[in-house]
């Protein structure tokens, strides 16, 4: 475990963060989103409340994070832990946040070493609730959540799903893999300001330019589609859905009302996307026609499958050592249909191919009388984590140099907002 330690804290740490823990039983989940952000290059000193330490060991924070953990105002011997931890932070992140702690804060309690650091920071503060669900529906929780918003504090979450509890609802804290993308996405978006008296106003500028989707509705087909042949084989392509899943990441960003129609992928969507799920082209064309009346922009990133079989089997077609002759039939042109409604979203197009990128997507875009189209090379691109997109418009070609999905798709939204608030 030491190896892996070094070899994370060997690269440039170029953000540093304070992650507070309080008592609650997701506070396991700290361990992972400590490791998360390490790996993103966001350096992570852990604060930890008495409580905390009944569910997680300070020791095996300190392990991953190689730095000592707070835990009491006193360990610093001029007792001023509570100011210089939060000097040297870009933002600090209570994950799990108690409906207790969540109360200190919204009244200004300071009668611990974590809650005294927050009330004594002079950067952003991020929290991450995570209660029962009655807790979190309780009107004093509701009075304290919307108290801590008005004061500027960030909220990610809570999630709905099943509690440790046993009970299901709303409550329960984001996944650490979600906590670690909203955090990066905190930071690299620029709404961390040094200048206390400033800071309100900046990130209130900020954000009206990050969120310049609010309100608008975008419809997303991502990942692939199986077209069954019998009951056990089909035809379905390699493509893992992860560009259509960053989209709708990047969507969500900038206060898009987003959903998602996704073919049979490994993944989980982000929180605060509704998910529509569905197997063949055909389901999804349906999915399709159901949701685009109401959407203002419409993103075909989906590799739906071009030509499913004439005739299925119910039951598995057995092997013999006779030929097999499969008749496939075209599958609906879901990105045509939607360009041709006669009061039709913005449309997005992505074109995949393995040669000839910028004849065909040109020919594409065009065929399909759409104001933008993302083009790659299948083989460069399928499956993979980052990408390479070249934009075709009116106005020509722009190259999106490779990067990871999710930064590609940032850049993607940016294009299409301009364009498409240059057509309204």
């Amino acid at each position: 475990m030491s190896l892996c330690i070094v070899k994370m804290h060997a690269m440039k740490l170029s953000k540093r963060i304070v992650l507070g823990i309080t008592g609650g039983i997701a506070a396991y989940k700290a361990a992972e989103l400590a490791r998360l952000l390490l790996k993103q290059g966001i350096e992570v000193q852990v604060a930890m409340t008495e409580a905390a330490t009944r569910f997680i060991t300070p020791a095996t924070m300190q392990a991953l994070t190689t730095h000592p953990v707070l835990l009491d105002q006193w360990q610093d011997a001029q007792g001023m832990a509570h100011i210089q931890s939060s000097r040297s932070a870009d933002a600090i992140v209570i994950a799990p946040a108690t409906a207790d702690f969540i109360a200190k804060l919204a009244n200004g309690h300071a009668d611990d070493l974590l809650s005294a650091l927050c009330l004594a920071r002079d950067c952003p503060l991020l929290v991450a609730p995570a209660m029962n669900k009655q807790m979190w529906s309780n009107a004093a929780t509701r009075r304290n959540v919307q108290r801590l918003a008005a004061d500027g504090v960030s909220l990610l979450g809570p999630d709905s799903g099943l509690q440790a509890c046993g009970e299901e609802g709303m409550g329960r804290m984001l996944e650490a893999a979600d906590l670690a993308r909203d955090i990066s996405d905190f930071l690299e978006n620029g709404q961390v300001q040094e200048n206390v008296g400033l800071k309100s106003d900046l990130q209130s500028n900020q954000q009206s330019k990050l969120r310049d989707l609010q309100g608008v509705r975008v419809l997303i087909t991502a990942g692939p589609t199986y077209e069954a042949i019998d009951a056990v084989r089909g035809i379905t392509n390699r493509s893992s859905g992860k560009m259509g899943y960053a989209v709708a990441q990047a969507a969500l960003e900038r206060g898009a009302e987003v959903t998602l129609i996704s073919g049979p992928v490994a993944l989980r969507p982000p929180h605060g996307v509704e998910v529509v799920n569905v197997v063949s082209a055909g389901e999804m064309f349906e999915a399709v026609k159901q949701k685009v009346a109401q959407a203002d922009i419409f993103i075909g990133v989906a590799a739906v499958a071009d030509y499913r079989a004439a005739q299925t089997s119910p039951q598995k077609i057995k092997k013999n050592d006779a030929a097999l002759t499969l008749q496939l039939v075209p599958n609906p042109d879901i990105l045509a249909y939607v360009a041709a409604l006669p009061q039709p979203p913005f449309c997005v197009g992505f074109a995949a191919e393995s040669e000839k990128l910028r004849e065909h997507a040109t020919a594409k875009r065009k065929q399909k009388n759409i104001p933008l189209l993302a083009a790659n090379l299948a083989q460069d691109a399928i499956g993979s984590d980052d990408n390479e997109l070249l934009l075709f418009d009116a106005a020509g070609e722009h190259r999106l140099p490779r990067a990871d999905k999710l930064t590609t798709a940032r850049a993607l939204l940016r294009h299409a907002v301009t364009l498409y608030k240059k057509g309204k």
